[in-house]
């Protein structure tokens, strides 16, 4: 029996990194890159679809010059671009209005001087497309894209990676040392420098600078850029920059170093009607409508119609290429292409009309609002399938409203590829209440856009819309914040506000025990902690501060490592949390400062006195500041009638367990009393009383060694000198009274022994029973104008102190 043919086999049909022995192949977009390339590709990370190389069905602008056009102004850059060095600028800038043609024109010069070994690099903005709208991957794009077009520029790049901290340092210094120091020198080796002398030098390509996000970054790298071409004349690089004139280009570009060309300059007739004129020809072609139409009428348009309508598009590429899409518009089956033609002539110059005509089919579709404001406010374009988890419906839905719009916006052929508008001015225009009307996404939607972020929000992300969620949910809270309060909600859409919105979220986990805790720690917390941190300070299970947080992302950021600190993913979160007429319910008061100050000094005071330290002394003194300074935040800005109510939120901590718990209430009060800044004789009297009720609870409560009692003695008389806390301590055998008489009310001095005994806690407990009884007397009315005051004076001598109590009356101003 004849064997049957071989049939067709793939293997790894879909693999794009195969390692077979040692042999190992990495391919980047379709193309074969070496392993060098590879690493370089890890350390900078660049934005690998922002190149002229790009697909630009999916990576917009989708754009080419058309044959025979824009030859002109091509030839007008190629000149600039070849000429000596000493007889022309190193930047052109080429600008112009809105579909007038710049990306076209950029794709054509990069492709040309690809050809020619000649280009360093190109970069596309474009608006609404993640990293490719900002500029914080732009200096590492360019740097990549050097390092494969001029492989000598490599080791200079790799080496300025590998020292460490650039990459997280600013636009300018990226440039400088990744960009414009490699080339430079990598111009110096033969190669180069042959072929910069003899056909002239190389070439960065920028297109659409105006849609980058980053205005103040735009503005420093023009800055930059003209400053070293400045300080390095005959260096052989030049930038071509195309973007539309904005206040922030046109300001730092204007200047003699750069060469300026209007392309409106350079739009001709001649070319619109080459373009319309072969569209029209490939349609005649392919049209079965058409060719029967020509075939009972003669030829279609006629010359007529087609001048008139060459002469309406004017000198605008994007509005005849969505004027022709519309008249030969597939899925209109309400009128043909001879019926159209008309309707176009009366559309006013311009794309606004042509938007407003093209988005009415579908507005009366279901959805059609949300998938079109959702495009509008995207910050990266989505596919089909995740627009349709964003908004919680059907694909079919989405492709439903879309369809009828694809003179307008492109649809990719399957539905996990992204959307993609035709051009940027669509956004504009829907952007625009003046310009697009009933079509105007308002910039509020975002808030609705928020709450289905927040729906489809898990990490990690395991659909595209879980992704968007987590990298853009702060975007999304960043343009609400900067709307007025009146115009954040509610909407007709979506009755609610951003503080509904936070508060909704908090709901979730409100009544768990900790809840409180652990919230008013992130919102009052300077410095953010970890989850193990928080975990310490608070004194409960890590488990139970995870717990509690799950349920508040994505507005409260858990890190995947629980060291990391945790973060609130925007600083409105904490405005809500502080400020109680917004928050209600969830209010974080400022005297939980006094909690923390608490929880702080008892970290501090475990870390002090443990046989086994299991902290760095830096850390130590970390808690110490911070107790400092939580304890000052928290009575700032009391009044001396809720004093009491304050001080009182230090002894009642219950979820923390620290054995120094109720000690160390005393001691931070007792060194608030006698070592802080002077306090009222309220104040001072109702931290006594708190200060004795502390003792009575750790008399009853903790388990901590006596001798912690001489810690706040300790820093207030002693720890002048410069001696180490231990060597003091243990030095300082303890205090006992001379007698159960020198407690007694009446007796203003007492004296104690520190050579022999030890302090206990019940000593220190009937110490400021006396101390208080002192205070109370001290308020008594003194007199019309005066107050009294209590002064408490510590004598040290070698063999005991003395501890005396000498009430007073000041005047009200002292």
């Amino acid at each position: 029996m004849a064997k049957s043919p071989l049939g067709h086999v793939e293997i790894l049909p879909n693999a794009h990194s195969i390692l077979i022995g040692e042999l190992k192949s990495t391919f980047v977009n379709g193309n074969y890159i070496s392993n060098d390339q590879a690493t370089l590709i890890q350390l900078l990370q660049p934005i690998l679809d922002a190149s002229h190389t790009r697909d630009r069905e999916k990576s917009p602008p989708n754009s080419a010059c058309f044959p025979d056009t824009r030859i002109d102004v091509i030839r007008t850059i190629v000149a600039w671009a070849d000429s000596s060095l000493r007889r022309n600028t190193h930047v052109l800038w080429l600008h112009g209005y809105v579909g007038c043609g710049k990306s076209a024109i950029a794709l054509a010069i990069a492709l040309k001087f690809e050809r020619r070994n000649r280009l360093v690099g190109s970069f596309f903005f474009f608006q609404n497309t993640g990293d490719r709208s900002r500029m914080r991957r732009f200096a590492t794009t360019l740097a990549f894209q050097l390092a494969t077009a001029i492989p000598e520029a490599a080791p200079f790049i790799k080496k300025a990676v590998m020292e460490g901290g650039l990459l997280g340092s600013s636009l300018v210094a990226q440039l400088r040392r990744l960009v414009y120091e490699p080339f430079k020198a990598a111009a110096k080796r033969v190669r180069l420098l042959k072929t910069s002398l003899l056909k002239g030098p190389f070439l960065i390509v920028i297109d659409g600078l105006d849609e980058c996000e980053d205005r103040k970054d735009v503005e420093a790298f023009i800055d930059d850029m003209l400053d070293f071409f400045k300080k390095n004349p005959l260096v052989p690089l030049r930038f071509f920059i195309t973007s539309r004139v904005e206040q922030h280009i046109q300001g730092h570009l204007e200047k003699d170093q750069v060469r300026l060309e209007n392309l409106v300059n350079h739009c001709s007739r001649d070319d619109i009607d080459t373009f319309m004129r072969t569209c029209f020809e490939a349609e005649k072609q392919r049209n079965y409508v058409v060719k029967a139409y020509i075939r009972d009428h003669g030829d279609w348009p006629t010359k007529k119609d087609k001048a008139q309508l060459v002469d309406h598009i004017g000198g605008s590429f994007i509005f005849a290429s969505a004027l022709f899409k519309y008249i030969m518009d597939p899925t209109d089956d309400q009128s043909t292409p001879m019926d159209r033609l008309p309707h176009t002539l009366n559309m006013n110059p311009g794309l606004d009309t042509l938007y407003a005509k093209t988005l009415s089919r579908s507005q009366h579709l279901p959805y059609f609002f949300d998938v079109i404001s959702t495009l509008a406010l995207l910050f990266e374009p989505l596919p089909i399938i995740g627009i349709a988890e964003l908004l919680g419906i059907k694909s079919f839905e989405v492709v439903r409203v879309l369809v009828n719009l694809q003179a307008i916006i492109h649809i990719p052929g399957t539905d996990d590829l992204p959307i993609t508008m035709c051009h940027t001015s669509l956004r504009d225009f829907l952007t625009t209440e003046s310009r697009s009307g009933c079509f105007f996404a308002p910039p509020s939607y975002h808030l609705y856009l928020l709450y289905r972020c927040f729906t489809v929000y898990r990490w990690p992300p395991d659909t595209v819309a879980a992704l968007y969620a987590i990298n853009y949910f702060a975007e999304h809270i960043e343009q609400l914040t900067r709307l007025p309060t009146t115009a954040q909600g509610p909407s007709p859409r979506f009755p609610q506000t951003l503080d509904a919105f936070y508060a909704r979220i908090l709901a979730k986990s409100e009544n768990d025990l900790h809840f409180p805790d652990i919230i008013s720690t992130i919102a009052l917390l300077t410095d953010s902690l970890s989850v193990a941190e928080t975990s310490e300070l608070l004194g409960i299970e890590t488990f139970e501060v995870v717990r509690v947080l799950v349920n508040l992302q994505p507005i409260i950021i858990i890190p995947e490592d629980s060291n990391v600190p945790i973060t609130m993913c925007h600083p409105s979160v904490h405005q809500f949390l502080t400020t109680e007429s917004r928050s209600g319910r969830f209010f974080v008061s400022p005297s939980y400062h006094l909690k923390l100050s608490n929880a702080f000094y008892s970290l501090d005071l475990e870390a002090v006195f443990s046989d086994t330290p299991r902290s760095p002394p830096t850390r130590v003194a970390l808690w110490r500041s911070r107790s400092e300074w939580h304890w000052t935040k928290g009575l700032e800005t009391t009044s001396e009638p809720s004093i009491g109510v304050k001080l009182d939120q230090i002894s009642h901590l219950p979820c923390w367990t620290s054995p120094y718990q109720h000690l160390s209430s005393f001691i931070r009060l007792f060194l608030w009393i006698f070592q802080d800044s002077d306090h009222g004789p309220q104040q001072t009297l109702l931290a006594l009383i708190k200060c004795i009720e502390s003792l009575a609870l750790a008399l009853e409560c903790d388990h901590a060694r006596d001798i912690l009692l001489l810690y706040p003695f300790y820093q207030c008389m002693i720890f002048g000198s410069k001696q180490q806390e231990r060597r003091a301590i243990d030095t300082m055998q303890g205090l006992t009274h001379r007698s159960e008489d020198s407690y007694n009310p009446n007796v203003d001095a007492i004296w104690m022994n520190r050579s022999t005994g030890n302090w206990t806690v019940m000593d220190a407990y009937q110490l400021f029973k006396w101390i208080a009884a002192h205070a109370e007397a001290g308020t008594d009315p003194a007199g019309s104008g005066v107050v009294r005051i209590l002064g408490l004076h510590i004598t040290r001598t070698p063999e005991s102190v003395k501890v005396c109590v000498q009430p007073d009356t000041q005047p009200f101003a002292i």
